[in-house]
């Protein structure tokens, strides 16, 4: 890997790391490991699986210290936006992580730069690199850099979650679930006034129930149960 390359890498960052092996190490697919048939995996996933924690936890706390008039539901669903794999992917491409990873030759022939779930994988490992080169203070830098605007919109309340449906695909996407699927259940009350409750079901099991005076505001209702059932859940099952 060119050192000018993983300069405009850190520069993006906004770090410079003291052991830019840390770095190469968050680049490596395991496909580009596995070819070199080493004894010990020098690929990211390990660190991949560091800063998917780490990064729940800074997107936490940045969100408990700049809405402190947020429900717990509020908070979850916020969080699941911006730790979503679509959310995940604008800065991987804005950081080119594709173009910086190393791949094995049959990954790359198979388009694996362009790939979201590489790129997204990258990002993780690339903060977890930071952290375990600069500590907590250096990663949570790196990611308030990178996700400053949304904390800034969110923390000026110009910027909510008020589309729960996309919320809950984002979400489910980003842990490899089917789509959520919306039914009508009832509807009730006079002509004037209806009322309308919607199912949402995961993967073919019912999810959540809710209720609207439009069947719009009831998915939108059911959507954000279902999100805060998931994140209630815990990590392995959203």
């Amino acid at each position: 890997m060119r050192t000018q390359s993983l300069d405009a890498l850190e520069r993006g960052l906004g770090y410079r790391f003291r052991n830019r092996g840390r770095l190469e190490r968050a680049l490596t697919h395991s496909s580009f490991a596995h070819e070199l048939r080493a004894e010990v995996r020098d690929d990211n996933e390990r660190l991949e699986f560091l800063g998917d924690a780490l990064l729940g936890f800074l997107v936490s706390d940045w969100l408990f210290q700049v809405r402190p008039d947020f429900s717990e539901g509020e908070l979850s669903t916020l969080k699941s936006v911006l730790v979503s794999a679509a959310n995940l992917r604008r800065y991987g491409d804005a950081l080119s992580l594709g173009d910086h990873l190393r791949l094995g030759k049959g990954e790359e022939k198979t388009g694996g730069r362009e790939k979201p779930a590489l790129v997204v994988n990258a990002f993780e490992a690339v903060l977890a690199a930071v952290y375990l080169d600069g500590g907590l203070d250096a990663a949570s830098g790196v990611a308030r850099r990178l996700f400053g605007d949304q904390v800034r919109e969110i923390a000026s309340g110009r910027w909510r979650v008020s589309n729960f449906k996309s919320a809950l695909q984002e979400l489910l996407q980003s842990t490899g679930r089917g789509a959520a699927r919306y039914r009508l259940v009832e509807k009730s009350g006079p002509g004037h006034e209806p009322r309308f409750t919607v199912e949402v079901s995961i993967d073919g099991e019912p999810g959540a129930l809710g209720t609207g005076a439009t069947k719009k505001q009831a998915e939108q209702s059911a959507a954000r149960v279902a999100l805060e059932n998931l994140r209630a859940k815990g990590p392995c099952s959203a």
